[in-house]
């Protein structure tokens, strides 16, 4: 792909000096990388004078350049495209910097986060995502926070000068999370993503302080860029009253080869015969149905009721403590790589970059 034009941030950092961090922060759109132009209206912000709006990175003692994505938009219009620009991106620059700050809408940060962690594989270096809830321009943003926080974190290294976040991370508010476990839970206040499953890798007070024995090792292997997604799936969320026309319709659709299944509790669903006729038949079609449980926190645990005793027998495979957005994109990554229906399921219930946590 063609190499876009990279835009440098004026830092503290001299051109002389060849210890220091050097980050590529990639704008894909969103909030966080918009200010108010001379109209008065919200417009992508000029990178080469954002020193303006962040005054803060004339301090950083790091290299801080910027690429643009071709076209930015809108986290809501995000699709499997977009996460292929951007997986290729830093495939492109990886051997160039030092690590990656990635800037996002916040409405599908969670699915982007989580879909790189899977397309990425032997990641070495940072890729932190951030956002904002607040344009940087506004007296009251949370922009400026997220971003040169997330930029100290791509920076990271411990003592002996290995990479401190070798993994997809996502940063907002205090919390730096791992991409495929976070959720965004919140509209109308800044603490917008939580991730309920495991505990922060990092926390942001005073002074940044980590978790390092949460953070995934440094892999052996080289890295490995994936982008082969099939987007053949759907997510289905199981309520009272679900009818046996509405599951056939939408188990039903042409092509469609994975369906994340939203039940209730740890597991549970309907035990009527319709309704585990419709799953099986699904399953013999070729379907992979991965059981993801409605609660924000918690497992799927799979004959722990009568309720739930029955799914294995259909081919349901148990999602254990993944997240909605982990699972499905986990359903596009393993179905994208083209194996045989078994070694699927085999990959769709392994934890393959720290999505899952193995009992």
């Amino acid at each position: 792909m063609p190499l876009p034009s990279i835009v440098t941030i004026q830092t503290a950092a001299s051109p002389t000096d060849h210890t220091v961090a050097s980050i590529l922060v990639i704008y894909t759109g969103g909030t966080v990388g918009m200010a108010y132009n001379d109209q008065g209206l919200l417009a992508p912000m000029r990178f080469s004078e954002v020193t303006k709006l962040m005054p803060e990175l004339r301090d950083m003692r790091m290299r801080v350049s910027v690429v643009t994505m071709p076209q930015p938009i809108d986290s809501s219009n995000v699709t499997p495209t977009e996460w292929v620009t951007l997986a290729s991106l830093i495939g492109e620059f990886y051997d160039h910097y030092d690590g990656f700050v990635v800037l996002h809408g916040t409405d599908t940060m969670a699915y982007t986060a989580s879909a790189l962690s899977y397309m990425l594989e032997n990641l070495a270096k940072p890729v932190v995502f951030t956002g904002a809830q607040v344009p940087a321009g506004r007296v009251r943003t949370d922009a400026r926070r997220n971003f040169i926080t997330a930029l100290e974190i791509a920076a990271a290294r411990h003592p002996d000068g290995s990479t401190r976040v070798p993994e997809v991370s996502l940063f907002f508010n205090t919390m730096l999370m791992r991409g495929n476990r976070t959720k965004k839970v919140e509209s109308q206040h800044f603490g917008a993503f939580r991730s309920d499953n495991m505990p922060p890798l990092a926390q942001a007070g005073i002074r940044l302080t980590y978790n390092d024995a949460l953070v995934r090792p440094l892999p052996t292997a080289p890295l490995r860029i994936h982008t082969q997604l099939n987007d053949n799936v759907t997510i289905l969320k199981l309520f009272p009253g679900i009818t046996e026309r509405v599951l056939n319709c939408i188990l039903n659709v042409a092509e469609l080869r994975g369906c994340v299944l939203e039940t209730f509790g740890s597991g549970n669903a309907s035990t009527k015969s319709w309704f585990l006729r419709c799953l099986k038949e699904a399953h013999d079609r070729g379907i992979h149905i991965l059981n993801v449980s409605q609660c924000d926190e918690g497992r799927v645990e799979q004959g722990r009721y009568e309720t739930s005793a029955s799914l294995p027998g259909c081919g349901v495979l148990s999602g254990d403590d993944i997240t909605t957005e982990a699972a499905i994109t986990k359903l596009m990554f393993v179905l994208g790589l083209q194996k045989s229906h078994a070694e699927t399921a085999q990959l769709l219930v392994q934890d393959l970059r720290g999505e899952i946590t193995l009992l």
